[in-house]
């Protein structure tokens, strides 16, 4: 039941009852709903403001979600890219120099693969992500396009390869050392820090530590030129000359195993290891020289390593460390 209202009238000096119009009920009614409605408004606002529609949130999961596959094919191809750059170099500087053949032109191994009309398809479709979409399209046909020249050139040393045995088994082409876990490896070519002198200077080879009497092989087919003994520099030295331009040296052997004069075959021991002239651990310390000039060794490892303990060994050359000797 309804309470009832009073007023006192003065004039009458009684209480009246209070009366309530239909306007009086109709404005009341009105500002009720008005403040309803700006609360429910302010509601919404604050809901659409720091709260997902389910709709808006499996949209933004499935955003997430897209964002982390494309980063992980960016990744890859990426990975890609490098181990493809490490081939092309690879091929240049060791293949096709062996064989005599000129480098593939950087302006053929980096040629574009059409313009826009190629990926019509996909600027129609007026796609959210566009320029990533193209991006990633853009390096994965970079990519292919650069494997098939490589494929091809690899084809040609092929055919090139089949008609010079000879020269191939000539060529300095395995470690001089056993190193199958690729732990042997010290130091590598180019500027180091030698042991002794303190000073940066250029370091023609490769040095391997090895326990003193460990195996040196011959690294490709040849004729040793020279076995000597110094007290200083490179101590006990075996080079041997492989012909077409190749020599290979052996230095800070513990003994040797072989005389000036013998003809020797790849993997031949010519004697092992140790740590005569100056060195500062037993180590092998390792050479190669293409027309009277230092080449960095690791290139020439291709026939006892895969392309991935390449690329370890091309990363462990590459610290720039001291020397042993």
């Amino acid at each position: 039941m309804a309470r009832i209202k009073y007023y006192y009238d003065t004039e009458t000096c009684r209480y009246e009852r209070v009366k309530v119009s239909k306007w009086d009920i109709f404005l009341n009614l009105l500002g009720f709903l008005s403040v309803s409605l700006i609360l429910a408004v302010g509601i919404i606002i604050v809901y659409n403001a720091y709260f997902d529609s389910p709709k808006e949130a499996q949209l933004k999961k499935e955003n997430k979600e897209l964002q982390f596959y494309y980063e992980m094919m960016e990744k890859e191809v990426n990975n890609v890219q490098k181990v493809l750059s490490s081939l092309q170099e690879r091929d240049d500087e060791v293949y096709r120099n062996i064989m005599g053949a000129e480098p593939i032109p950087s302006s053929i191994r980096s040629a574009g693969v059409g313009g826009a009309e190629r990926y019509k398809n996909i600027i129609e479709s007026e796609l959210e992500r566009e320029n990533l979409i193209l991006d990633m399209m853009q390096e994965l046909d970079k990519v292919k396009k650069q494997m098939y020249i490589q494929t091809k050139s690899y084809d040609e040393i092929l055919e090139m390869a089949e008609n010079k045995e000879e020269m191939m088994a000539s060529i300095p082409a395995i470690q001089p050392i056993p190193n199958k876990e690729l732990k042997r490896l010290a130091s590598g070519f180019g500027m180091r820090m030698h042991p002794i002198l303190k000073v940066v200077r250029p370091h023609e080879g490769c040095d391997f530590s090895a326990p003193r009497g460990t195996p040196i092989y011959a690294t490709g087919d040849g004729e040793v030129i020279r076995v000597s003994s110094t007290f200083g520099g490179f101590g006990k030295l075996v080079v041997i000359d492989h012909g077409y331009g190749f020599i290979t040296k052996y230095a800070h052997m513990s003994s040797f195993n072989v005389k000036r004069g013998d003809k020797v075959k790849r993997g031949d021991c010519i004697g092992f290891v140790g740590t005569t002239g100056t060195s500062t651990a037993p180590h092998l310390h390792y050479e190669i020289h293409k027309d009277g000039k230092p080449i960095n060794p690791v290139h020439y490892f291709y026939q006892d390593v895969s392309d991935e303990e390449y690329e370890k060994l091309l990363e462990l050359s590459s610290r720039e460390n001291q020397s042993l000797g």
